[in-house]
Parts: C-alpha cells; sequence; structure tokens
C-alpha cells in the first residue's frame, strides 16, 4: 500500500488522536491508584495548589500514541525511520525519571538540576552527531528567506547541541498551565508538517502527524480544569519530538520564530534569575516563566493560554513567511 507524505501524516494524526482521546480516561484512575500526583510548588501561584494530587505522567499516553502509529504506519508503508521516536523516547525517560522521584518522595524536587543537564546533554551530543553522519539529514539546514539550503559543516554539532537541550527545557518551562505545553506544542508542529511535506518519505510526516494527535487528544483531558497532567515525562518528551522535527526537516534555525514562544518563556527565566541575582533580591518580572507573571497580573488561566496560543500561531504564520 503506497501513501503520500501527506495522507499518512493525517492518518497517523487521527490514529494517535484516537489512541490518546481514548486511553488517558483510562490512565487516570490508574495513577489515582497509584498515588502518582503532582506535588505544586508552595512559592507559586497560590491558586495552584488547589491543583496538588492532579494525576501526572500523562505525557506517558501521548508517547504511546505516537509509538502506535509508528508501528502501525511504518508497517503499512515499508519505511521504519527510528530515529525521531527514540529521540522522542528518550527525552521522555529524563522525565520520566525526573517525575517519578518526585512523586515517589511525594515532592516537587525531582532530579536535581545538574544530573538532569547531564542526561539531557549526553542525549544531545549523540542526536547531534548522528544526524549530522546520517546521508539523509546531514550538516545543511534552510535558512530563512534563502531558497537552498545552506552547509554549516563541522559548527552543525555545537549549533544542534544547543538547539536540543535549549528546546527540550523551553518546551519544559512552558508547561505551567492547564493545556498550555500541549498547545503550543501543536501549532509549532504544524509548521514542521508542511515542512515535512517537502521530503520524498512519508515517514517524518507520519512521526509529526502522529505527535499533532497526541496532544490533540491529551488537550481534551489536560485543558482546564486539567484532569490529568503530562509532566516532565510529556513536556521533555514533546521538546524532544519538537527539535527532532526541526533536526529532520533541516529546519532547526526556524525554531527560533515558529517555537518563538518557547524562546520567551526560557528568556524570562534567564533574565528573572540573572536580574535577581545582579540587584541582590529584586525581581524583574512578578514570577517565572512568564506564563505566571500573567497570571499574578490579574489574568485568568484560560486567558493567558489562549493569548500565549495566538502568539504562538502568528510565530508559526511568520515562520511560514521566511520559509516560502
Amino acid at each position: 500500500m503506497e501513501l503520500t507524505a501527506l495522507k499518512a501524516g493525517l492518518i497517523g494524526l487521527l490514529i494517535s488522536f484516537a489512541v490518546v482521546y481514548l486511553v488517558t480516561p483510562h490512565f487516570i484512575p490508574v495513577l489515582r491508584r497509584l498515588k502518582f500526583g503532582q506535588a505544586i510548588r508552595e512559592e507559586g501561584p497560590q491558586s495552584h495548589l488547589a491543583k496538588s494530587g492532579t494525576p501526572t505522567m500523562g505525557g506517558l499516553v501521548i508517547q504511546l500514541g505516537v509509538v502506535v502509529v509508528f508501528i502501525l504506519l511504518s508497517a503499512v508503508t515499508g519505511f521504519w525511520d527510528f530515529f525521531p521516536v527514540i529521540v522522542m523516547l528518550y527525552f521522555g525517560c529524563v522525565g520520566f525519571i525526573d517525575d517519578y522521584i518526585k512523586v515517589a518522595k511525594k515532592h516537587n524536587l525531582g532530579l536535581r538540576a545538574w544530573q538532569k543537564l547531564v542526561l539531557q546533554c549526553v542525549g544531545a551530543l549523540a542526536i547531534s552527531l548522528y544526524a549530522y553522519n546520517c546521508s539523509t539529514i546531514g550538516s545543511e539546514l534552510i535558512v530563512p528567506f534563502m531558497h537552498q539550503p545552506v552547509d554549516f559543516g563541522i559548527w552543525y554539532i555545537p549549533l544542534t547541541f544547543v538547539a536540543i537541550v535549549s528546546i527540550v527545557n523551553a518546551v519544559n518551562l512552558t508547561d505551567g498551565l492547564d493545556g498550555l505545553a500541549s498547545g503550543v506544542t501543536l501549532i509549532v508542529s504544524l509548521f514542521f508538517f508542511v515542512g515535512s511535506l517537502i521530503l520524498p518519505e512519508s515517514a517524518t510526516a507520519i512521526f509529526i502527524g502522529s505527535v499533532i494527535g497526541g496532544c490533540l487528544g491529551f488537550l481534551r483531558h489536560n485543558s482546564n480544569p486539567a484532569a490529568i497532567f503530562m509532566g516532565d515525562t510529556g513536556s521533555m518528551a514533546l521538546g524532544g519530538a519538537v527539535v527532532v522535527m526541526a533536526i529532520v526537516t533541516q529546519l532547526q534555525l526556524f525554531l527560533l520564530i515558529a517555537g518563538g514562544l518557547f524562546v520567551i518563556e526560557a528568556l524570562s527565566v534567564v533574565i528573572q534569575v540573572g536580574y535577581f541575582k545582579a540587584t541582590k533580591g529584586k525581581r524583574f518580572f512578578r514570577m517565572a516563566p512568564i506564563h505566571h507573571h500573567f497570571e499574578l497580573a490579574g489574568w485568568s488561566e484560560t486567558r493567558v493560554v489562549t493569548v500565549f496560543w495566538v502568539v504562538t500561531a502568528i510565530f508559526v504564520a511568520i515562520a511560514f513567511i521566511c520559509l516560502v
């Protein structure tokens, strides 16, 4: 059976959506029985304390949807591209370890920052080296407003390494409000889905379509008020998924544009920490990441999420303009 990239991607989207949409309601009671509830930071917005105990690790279901699609449609098309799925699962595993420590010890600390960074850097280095030496990826990147790829040579490795670590952490930071990370990731993934259609194989479109479908299905249960959180298990997996989409489509540079909301979230934390240290205790934002700043400014959680979705859609539109 021969499928076009577009058709395969859309089929993958629908299957992943169905898996996540249908499995999640049955997974929530399991997490409750295991007492895998979210611990809420006491220094965070006080309105979030009511969310304490909400089942977490829902990102496992999103990954399940992607894996099911990968197995089914790869068998149909005969094109098995393990790379994107392995990248997503690797960072999902890092997030799972972090979440498990949190729920096992019943606090929200998880892995130490340096432990998490080491695991991320090991994965990022391996992925960068593989992509650099892969005949279907290589060291070329598509540059905004240019109609042909540019070969970055050996500089491709550090550039991709930084992109991986940065985006994985940025998506992780964005996951702070009901439906925020899953919605933003869905919108950003649409950009890379279109980018994948220029490739001759359908496997990339299948992967991206399955991530979109997984996010869409998860949003049904993760939108405000959330019945389940994705946890670091989901946010890191989605961070890995987004960055590997960019790698296989040679669109890493467009992460700065299409993923502009992720960049803003991460920069808000950097600015907050830097300003706090420089001024010996003063804060630039009411709270970081920046979505909490707007919450404390009086915005409702749903308003923040909706506005951030719209901002992401604008960034994606700008990215399309720069691509074509």
